[in-house]
């Protein structure tokens, strides 16, 4: 039974019921986004240690994927905090929690039913609203939705890409480390006890966040925002952040505050093109100018309403094909059925981008995450980045 103060002492599912195993999977890709290790083998193990305990229990589900999932002590606080969010986050004391029935069966993982019995009830498994909005528009939520949507994005805690830095660090193998090797030598009186070897420092790779704010973008600008503080607050001194309208505004210095609405609000005053039109051409030349790009992975998450001159658009894009390490474009409207890059802005910029996925829901930030983290869509580009 967990203690009192349990994260899972509370009810995991009121609405809407799922099957299990697609319920989490769902959980462990949030918990990936979120910088927990819950990788495939991890997520099968979870699966096995539920097929011989009662789902509908919470306390049974938190304890079965916190010890499948974590791979460490620094996994704990992540694991708690997304299970609050994705499970709802009910409290209900000690008592246990009334289950909801599936009125469909769904698959026996573990082979059979216990006991030697053929028949049983259907398993139950509870899915919580955070599920439900996983896949939905935002363009589409509700303000109820909607605000539920931006407190999950808050939660996540993005890893990132590392690179090799110039600096070195002392290695098991690597390199010999000759100045390291000598001393030692001298040390011991001319005996060489030892080799010493060092490899090279990692650090986060850069990311760049253009984000369009033009009156197109309107119903996915606000959130595209959160979901940049939050790689801001993930790793600030390796992310920068920009808006995208009739001119370029850095944002990064007011996405700093930890707090969503306080970070919200200083944006709001420092964008001075709200809902205007997109010169996206002239912007990313004046980004190149910054010098910010060079060996970044550049995010620009715009639908490709160019209103400004498109040959300037297709020859920037070009330059920061050449500068950046990664060009990954984010369209909302990508995740439409049916949707085709017909736009004059987007057949301009499509030769040049390395990843283009869609941007409209909470899904697709988690599949964003994971591309920032190393987990790309396409290949990985042959040349080497700058």
């Amino acid at each position: 039974m967990p203690p009192a103060d349990d994260p899972a002492d509370g009810v995991i599912g009121d609405g809407v019921i799922g099957d299990m195993v697609a319920v989490m999977t769902g959980f462990a890709r949030t918990l990936r986004a979120a910088g927990v290790p819950a990788d495939h083998e991890r997520t099968q193990g979870l699966l096995r240690a539920l097929s011989h305990l009662d789902a509908a229990r919470p306390g049974d589900v938190y304890w079965a994927g916190r010890l499948t999932l974590c791979a460490s002590a620094d996994d704990l606080p992540r694991y708690d905090r997304v299970f609050r969010a994705y499970f709802g986050g009910l409290r209900a004391g000690r008592a246990r929690p009334a289950g909801v029935t599936v009125t469909r069966h769904t698959a026996d993982l573990s082979g059979g039913a216990p006991g030697g019995r053929e028949e049983g009830p259907p398993l139950a498994a509870g899915a919580s609203p955070a599920e439900v909005l996983r896949h939905r528009d935002v363009a589409k939520m509700t303000a109820a939705e909607l605000a539920e949507a931006h407190r999950l994005i808050a939660l996540l805690a993005p890893a990132r890409e590392r690179r090799e830095s110039r600096r070195f660090r002392p290695s098991r193998r690597g390199r010999l480390d000759a100045r390291r090797t000598i001393r030692e030598t001298l040390r011991r009186g001319g005996e060489i006890a030892a080799l010493r070897y060092r490899t090279h420092r990692t650090r986060p790779r850069r990311v760049v966040l253009l984000v369009d704010v033009s009156g197109s973008m309107t119903p996915y600008a606000d959130t595209l925002l959160r979901l940049a503080h939050a790689l801001v607050r993930s790793a600030p001194r390796a992310t920068e952040v920009f808006s995208a309208g009739t001119r370029l505004t850095r944002l990064t210095a007011e996405l700093r505050h930890r707090d969503p609405a306080t970070a919200m609000d200083a944006v709001s005053r420092a964008v001075p093109d709200w809902s205007g039109g997109t010169r996206l051409g002239e912007e990313l030349r004046g980004l190149l100018a910054l010098g910010d790009a060079r060996g970044a992975t550049v995010v620009i998450a715009s639908d490709g309403w160019e209103r400004g001159d498109v040959s300037l658009l297709g020859a920037e894009m070009a330059r920061l094909s050449r500068t950046a390490h990664r060009v990954i474009w984010v369209n909302p409207h990508k995740g439409r059925e049916g949707y085709q890059p017909l736009t004059a802005g987007m057949r301009a910029a499509l030769p040049y981008v390395d990843d283009f996925v869609a941007g409209h829901s909470l899904a697709a930030f988690e599949e964003l995450a994971g591309m920032l983290a190393g987990a790309y869509v396409g290949s990985p580009r042959g040349r080497r980045s700058p």
